[in-house]
């Protein structure tokens, strides 16, 4: 969408800020780029990179990102897509991930998760190792989320769909990192999201800028003493991003602004264009016109103190009949090379088996849908693994796999659910491409059968 069709009030806004710059400004925020952000659950990012067959250029401020040279390439019809080499996201979004710097085996809670690119990047930094909570208030965009972490072969996280309130009155304290990545007025996105230009007005700016500050009440509460909070838009009004960041401040003695690291590119705050503090100069902003990437805010937040001594460990009990749990060890026994995970086994009311990282008294009563790792399903006393576990493995980790070629036919074949002559040993397979896992397969009979989840079929 060009610029000459967005809210004239934002145009003439921005023109007054900006100044001999916003010609610049409003020309690359109508560019349409598109980035690629590696998954180095995959394996090294070198030979990722080296994998796929575009044009790319590196993120300057971000290690898996890259950045696409040529227009118009398939990256979301690739195989590599389905197998969770990478997640197409704007540049500027990869550096969420960077700023709040989440560490293998800390607790770290993603309040506003779907779609899912910054909850994977999350995961995927802390190497599937501690708590990951990924929320959503908004129930119909829990689906893609589920489907994004299980994609990239998360295995740490929850997928709740609750509010920050009732997070907050059950979790206190309970979180290293907490990530906001608040509902905005989105005028980074003006260029793909015609609602978001349709919807655009200083009331509306107004608007999200109120609920943007009640939300980081609740987040406030989320944050251990020593921990971070990173609030981030993909808007460029200063009522939602300087405006929230200093009414905070302003009310939480208990916490600071924290310096952020120099990355290329990221920009400090405009207090001055609503007369805030001089203390939020101390925010950043990636603006599109001085890097790839249609552009982020983001402050970083740290609560003052030190943490306590008694925060939980990742649980290791079980929530699962004997006799299943003998079943779920001897049918997957059967599948992988590796014992089947049992430290977390968790049985939801669907008779499927999940590994859980939290303890479930912790999360008794709030509405969560994917209490963990979707590892396996019983159905009429047979337990059969899931496309969740599929997606976690390596080949080596499967005691069968047919590896394809990313362009073989017979991928196609498989995402369609169809099936192809094979005489092997009955069993389950892993289909993987290149290397890559794509899901699961049934041989028997001559034939190696799809498994691949009806939902998710071309």
């Amino acid at each position: 969408m060009e610029s000459a069709a967005w809210p004239a009030e934002f145009v003439a806004r921005m023109t007054g800020w900006l100044g001999e710059a916003s010609d610049a400004f409003l020309t690359a925020l109508a560019r349409r780029d598109v980035g690629v952000r590696l998954n180095p659950l995959r394996g090294e990012l070198e030979l990722l990179r080296a994998r796929l067959p575009w044009n790319v250029a590196p993120v300057p401020w971000c290690p898996e990102g890259l950045w696409l040279q040529e227009e118009e390439a398939p990256v979301g019809a690739h195989p590599y897509h389905t197998a969770g080499v990478y997640y197409i996201q704007d540049p500027t979004a990869m550096a969420a991930g960077v700023l709040l710097d989440p560490q293998p085996g800390e607790w770290v809670l993603d309040l506003a998760a779907a779609p899912g690119g910054k909850a994977t990047h999350l995961a995927a930094r802390m190497e599937n190792q501690g708590v990951l909570i990924a929320n959503e208030v908004n129930r119909r965009r829990t689906s893609v989320l589920a489907m994004n972490l299980e994609r990239l072969g998360v295995t740490h996280a929850m997928i709740f769909n609750e509010t920050p309130e009732r997070l907050a009155a059950r979790w206190g304290g309970l979180f290293d990192a907490v990530l906001v990545d608040a509902p905005c007025s989105g005028e980074g996105t003006f260029c793909r999201d015609s609602a978001a230009v349709r919807d655009w007005s200083l009331a509306t700016v107004q608007g999200n800028a109120h609920r943007q500050r009640g939300i980081m009440e609740q987040a406030a509460l989320l944050v251990r003493p020593g921990g971070r909070l990173l609030y981030g838009t993909c808007t460029f009004a200063p009522e939602e991003d300087e405006g929230v960041i200093a009414a905070f401040l302003d009310a939480h003695a208990d916490f600071e602004l924290a310096p952020l690291p120099a990355l290329p590119g990221l920009q400090g705050g405009h207090p001055e264009w609503i007369g805030a503090p001089e203390t939020v100069r101390g925010v950043g902003r990636f603006w599109p016109h001085t890097g790839p990437g249609h552009g982020h805010f983001y402050a970083l937040l740290r609560r003052r103190g030190e943490p306590a001594d008694d925060l939980p460990e990742r649980w290791r009990g079980t929530a699962i009949p004997g006799r299943l749990v003998q079943l779920y060890r001897r049918v997957l026994r059967e599948t992988l090379t590796f014992d089947p995970p049992e430290a977390g086994l968790y049985l939801d009311e669907n008779d499927d088996i999940y590994v859980t990282p939290l303890d479930p008294k912790l999360w008794a009563g709030l509405h969560v849908l994917r209490p963990g790792w979707w590892v396996a399903s019983q159905r009429h006393g047979k337990v059969t693994p899931n496309h969740a576990l599929a997606m976690a493995l390596h080949p080596e980790d499967a005691q069968a796999v047919c590896d394809l070629a990313a362009a073989d036919p017979l991928v196609e074949q498989f995402l369609r659910g169809s099936f192809w002559e094979d005489d092997g040993p009955a069993g389950f397979v892993l289909v993987t491409v290149d290397g890559f896992p794509l899901g699961w397969a049934k041989r028997g009979e001559g034939r190696l059968r799809s498994r691949y989840p009806l939902h998710l079929r071309r």
